[in-house]
């Protein structure tokens, strides 16, 4: 059994809600989406936190809520897209349990979170370069804080989850 909190993170459309529920419900733990928390205690969409406080104001709420969630015991943790932009974030993730770093390729990542207006990132003329610039920033910041990478790409989600529980098992012995 795997004795740590998992953290999953990664780009918008990676999987990590869909792959954190499933992997929670198969560990028999907790799940936990960083945005529907903050949606949760704000009562308000995150679109429209952007709206009103812009990224700023969406970041400062996301490393209270991050903060707190991680100090939980036995969880699984889906934390936004942008949510390794933040050291205090980064550094609260590696300490509290194992950080998976769920990766895409740009058209998957595209072809994901095509017709989801409720990201604000992607509320643009050209999707694919904001993919592709977010990607070139962020990449690096997974990478570091991630003690697993997993691809996921058109594989079932039980095929990921599946595969994900070995390589913890392995980490955690």
């Amino acid at each position: 059994m795997i004795a740590s909190n998992i953290f999953l993170v990664g780009p918008m459309g990676a999987g990590k809600s869909t792959v954190g529920k499933q992997l929670a419900k198969a560990l028999g733990r907790d799940f936990y989406d960083t945005d529907k928390e903050i949606e949760k205690r704000t009562g308000v969409s995150i679109s429209w936190i952007f709206e009103m406080e812009g990224e700023a104001g969406f970041r400062a709420r996301e490393q209270k809520v991050i903060d707190e969630l991680t100090e939980l015991k036995n969880i699984v943790l889906a934390t936004g897209g942008g949510a390794v932009l933040d050291e205090q974030n980064r550094r609260a993730l590696r300490s509290r349990g194992y950080v998976v770093y769920l990766s895409a390729s740009v058209e998957q990542l595209l072809r994901r979170t095509s017709r989801d207006k409720n990201r604000p990132l992607l509320q643009t003329g050209k999707p694919k370069d904001k993919i592709m610039a977010l990607m070139a920033e962020r990449t690096p910041l997974y990478q570091d804080v991630a003690d697993i990478e997993l691809r996921t790409g058109d594989q079932s989600i039980q095929y990921v989850v599946t595969g994900l529980i070995k390589t913890l098992e392995q980490l955690d012995k």
